[in-house]
């Protein structure tokens, strides 16, 4: 018989006392194991609440913002969600697990290789990974019932939105002069509906796919 890891009921006390109500966004969590989307230096603070460097400068979020940006989205099983920014996987991996197909975008070919590998190390077969420009999102695919944005864009990311289903709602780090907020966006015909959530700290969205790395 299997004992739950003590780090991770640990982890979801932090996230029930932080706000997280929905009881499939924890399941998502708790079936997720962080440690092996964080680098093996970091594997001692793999379940702490906080986020943590990954390669190519960029992170892995807090868990505490995966889990309220998720129950944000308002997922159930038969959505088709969109991801800005793939980095290690984690998010997509949490996503995969409440939705019924998650396409996400990394402009690093590196942290993208090694996503994949994750999610067929945790057998998440919805999962579909592309290298690109993440501020175009993925027109080919559109439209979406949810979109989620890992990175945070200088203003409302109009290019990607026009990718969202009516009724479909996407959650966004948005450039706010010397802050970021979480904005999430619901689609009513064509009217956008904004709703600030909270303040966050995010890498920033960056044109163009990182053909370097």
């Amino acid at each position: 018989m299997n004992l739950p890891d003590p780090r991770m009921i640990q982890l979801v006390m932090s996230l029930r006392g932080g706000g997280v109500t929905d009881a499939k966004v924890m399941g998502a969590l708790e079936r997720t194991p962080r440690h092996l989307f964080v680098p093996d230096r970091f594997g001692d603070q793999a379940y702490d609440d906080r986020a943590l460097p990954i390669d190519c400068g960029q992170t892995i979020s807090q868990p505490l913002i995966v889990a309220l940006m998720t129950q944000a989205l308002k997922l159930d099983d038969r959505c088709k969600v969109l991801e800005i920014g793939t980095g290690s996987g984690y998010q997509a991996a949490v996503l995969a697990r409440l939705a019924r197909r998650v396409y996400t975008v990394e402009r690093y070919r590196t942290l993208s290789r090694e996503a994949e590998a994750r999610f067929e190390a945790l057998r998440l077969t919805n999962i579909v990974t592309r290298i690109g420009d993440g501020t175009q999102g993925w027109p080919e695919q559109a439209p979406f019932d949810r979109i989620i944005l890992t990175a945070s864009a200088p203003q409302r990311p109009d290019a990607i939105l026009e990718q969202l289903k009516d009724g479909g709602i996407a959650v966004a780090p948005v450039d706010r002069d010397i802050k970021q907020v979480l904005v999430r966006y619901v689609r009513e015909g064509d009217n956008i509906v904004e709703t600030d959530l909270m303040d966050v700290r995010f890498v920033p969205l960056v044109k163009g796919e990182a053909r370097a790395l």
